[in-house]
């Protein structure tokens, strides 16, 4: 790197520091008596001096000295404390200066975040605060998007980005300091991170790890990488006015939304936080608002809604709202795990928490998630006390007494860990064969996602990875999809599968229509329908969108407005298919010519969704749209906004059919559902599958098709060919030569 002055080495830096008192305020204080910026050799501007006037009334500032000392003398360090005290903007500074007393001779800096807005916003702040060009010396890396260049030297990045970065580079050798921060959290991301950094650490003594959480959780951490850890308690900030509830917390959501509008009638300035317990209830609660704010006097000012963790996939920027601020009271609406994204915002006044979130939790015996409401944890609630400072307001929907959870349950016991487990296995083929885990999964979990791989021909007989399943690995897509998309390479379908994996890869493109719309919503759609179902309709769907991007005069924006549809979330499938496409290409996949609406390509397609997705197969028992799943032996009807539930009246519902998610709910439901025949399952499921599954009607029907329809299945469960053959209805000889699937 060019322009950057010559500084101390370690040894020099610790014994230069040993001799300052604990209290200096200029402890490792590198630009602040140099004319010079220490990271690009420019001139500071003034802009820098007046935010690192800003800088040092933060509350983390105090701990900087004792902070940088404990990094330059231990490998790990735990640093605790609430929103707000600036330890995410502020410590990746100053591990991006320690790197640099180094030479960079062992790396940058990557902070971690769970939140891909966040990491965004972070990088642009910190980069103003360190007076360089965003994307140069501090930059971001978000999912479907980069701001780095070979002059990053701290990059903030969402967790799941940087385990897959390991995959290449397995003891991250590129950094000098992995900052994990809101691992209070304990998403499954994070969680694998701490546990293979436990494990790197003694690989790589120059190695730094920090970990940034809040009190409650620190315990949890020292507890797992020893009592000997260094910690750092961050002085706690003054929480609010506390209101609680006295009344039912059931119509919670009523109940926010009408405090809403009276702290809006009181004229009292300042923003507000609501906390709601889900997605779809940020989203109906900003179309309420927007309808009552609209109808309210001028002399109250404007109410702006802006919903953050929305369902349909857009975040709410929290940085640069200037003309938001100008217009009116912002009310920011975000559902649990949400605290850490206002760490920016200082306008805030009122905080109205529910008290309640809706969690997914995967059941791995039927392989679905299951909406449980639950009540949110003692240190989340302690967080949004804090969000307004000592001076604002803080209404929680609950009472005083309402028990609490201590901490939030790891997201690693709740989730299905298939997607995790592939992961592990290719780092163990890099070296990395242990994780250490802060909470171990489930151990049927595991089972499950060990046996699932299995049948998805990821392992081999030892069980370790395949070369299918090293392939698998590289696609940034569950564990299903990945099986589908390379067996469409087979079958010459990958242009359609890609656009399929692509779409359900990104939020649902279909926009929640407003109360009491729901017909004239379904009419739109009517147009995208396809009759083989709602995989071939979402093609359809993208296909449109294309078009609309290539009519001239025509704004695909106003297109989606029309057929409501989400603009955001085809968009991100469109970058979703272009990363994807990009990887086969990296791999030297075919990609196909595109064939949609073919009779061939149809059958195709089905038939490399059923070499991912066998597992998911369901029957309509009584052709009444109940439809049995074979796995498991559960009932669930097909979602209402699937293209069957429009126009099952008409046409009728298909017998057999493959789905794409199935979710235990007050109305148990499969979504994404296409129909199959019997005859092309037994074709792609593995024997062995078949044989497992549980006694029943649909299983004696599919085996007397079996043994009657001459079809040939390898013996060997790890067989990678298998026999394939045309469905009844194909124009085909018996006695043609069939295709033969490697993938399989």
């Amino acid at each position: 790197m060019e322009n950057i002055r010559t500084l101390p080495d370690g040894d020099v830096l610790e014994e230069l520091y040993s001799d300052l008192d604990e209290g200096q305020e200029d402890c490792l204080d590198f630009g602040d008596d140099l004319e010079l910026n220490q990271f690009d050799g420019l001139p500071y501007s003034s802009r820098y001096y007046k935010l690192l006037k800003e800088r040092k009334t933060l509350s983390v500032w105090k701990n900087r000295c004792e902070f940088t000392d404990t990094l330059i003398k231990n490998q790990l360090i735990i640093v605790s404390g609430s929103v707000k005290t600036g330890k995410s903007s502020q410590i990746p500074q100053w591990c991006a200066e320690f790197c640099l007393s180094l030479q960079y001779q062992h790396g940058g800096v990557a902070c971690t975040q769970i939140h891909r807005q966040q990491a965004v916003d972070l990088a642009l702040r910190v980069s103003d605060e360190m007076d360089v060009n965003i994307g140069h010396e501090v930059g971001y890396s978000i999912p479907l998007e980069t701001c780095c260049s070979s002059d990053t030297v701290l990059r903030y990045c969402t967790d799941d980005v940087l385990l897959r970065e390991m995959m290449s580079d397995p003891l991250l050798e590129r950094y000098g300091v992995i900052v994990i921060d809101q691992a209070h959290v304990r998403t499954v991301s994070t969680d694998v991170l701490l546990g293979l950094l436990k494990g790197i650490l003694p690989q790589r003594p120059e190695l730094r790890v920090v970990v940034l959480t809040v009190s409650p959780t620190s315990d949890r951490l020292l507890a797992h990488f020893g009592g000997s850890v260094p910690h750092i308690r961050l002085e706690t900030l003054c929480p609010a006015e506390v209101v609680y509830s006295n009344s039912s917390q059931r119509d919670y959501f009523y109940s926010a939304l009408r405090l809403v509008l009276e702290i809006h009638h009181t004229k009292e300035e300042g923003d507000i936080i609501v906390f709601l317990a889900s997605a779809q209830e940020v989203d109906c609660a900003r179309d309420v608002l927007q309808q009552e704010g609209a109808g309210l006097s001028m002399e109250l000012g404007v109410l702006v809604p802006l919903a953050l963790c929305s369902a349909q996939g857009g975040d709410a920027p929290l940085l640069g709202e200037e003309q938001g601020r100008s217009r009116g009271r912002r009310v920011f609406l975000t559902s649990s795990q949400g605290e850490d994204m206002f760490w920016a915002v200082d306008t805030v006044n009122f905080v109205i928490d529910a008290g309640v979130e809706k969690r997914d939790v995967y059941n791995p015996r039927i392989r679905a998630n299951s909406a449980v409401m639950q009540p949110i944890s003692k240190s989340q609630a302690e967080i949004r006390k804090q969000l307004t400072g000592s001076t604002g307001k803080c209404f929680c929907l609950y009472s005083e007494e309402t028990q609490l959870p201590s901490n939030t349950p790891p997201q690693i016991l709740e989730s299905n860990i298939t997607p995790t487990v592939l992961f592990l296995k290719r780092m163990e083929i890099a070296g990395l064969g242990h994780c250490d885990f802060i909470d171990r999964p489930d151990p049927e979990g595991l089972m499950q996602a060990l046996e699932e791989l299995d049948y998805l021909a990821a392992l081999d007989d030892d069980g370790n990875l395949s070369e299918i399943g090293i392939i698998m690995s590289e696609l940034p897509l569950d564990p299903q999809m990945a099986k589908a998309l390379l067996a469409a390479c087979e079958f010459d379908c990958v242009n359609e599968v890609v656009t399929i994996a692509a779409m359900l890869t990104a939020p649902s493109c279909f926009l929640q229509p407003p109360v009491g719309t729901r017909q004239e919503a379904q009419q739109c759609h009517i147009k995208f329908q396809h009759p083989e179902g709602d995989h071939f309709t979402l093609v359809n769907i993208y296909n449109a969108f294309k078009q609309s991007q290539r009519e001239p005069y025509f704004s695909s924006e106003r297109w989606c407005q029309d057929y409501l549809l989400s603009y955001s979330a085809l968009q991100t499938a469109d970058a979703i298919r272009s990363e994807l496409t990009d990887i086969l290409k990296r791999l030297e996949l075919p990609i196909s010519e595109p064939a949609f609406g073919t009779k061939s390509n149809t059958l195709n397609m089905k038939r490399a969704l059923l070499a991912g997705y066998f597992m998911q197969i369901a029957r309509d028992v009584d052709g009444s749209g109940n439809y049995f799943m074979l796995t498991h032996k559960h009932v669930a009807q097909v979602h209402p906004f699937s293209s069957y539930g429009t126009r099952a009246h008409k046409l009728g519902l298909p017998e057999w059919v493959l789905f794409h998610e199935y979710t235990v709910s007050e109305n148990n439901c499969i979504r994404t559902v296409s129909q199959i025949s019997p005859e092309v399952f037994i074709q792609m499921a593995p024997q062995y599958f078949f044989y497992n599954l549980p006694p029943s009607e649909s299983k004696d029907i599919l085996q007397h098709i079996l043994d009657h329809a001459g079809s040939t299945h390898p013996t060997d469960k790890k067989q990678n060919t298998q026999t394939l053959v045309s469905e009844p209805h194909e124009d085909c000889a018996a006695s043609q030569s069939y295709e033969r699937c490697v993938v399989q």
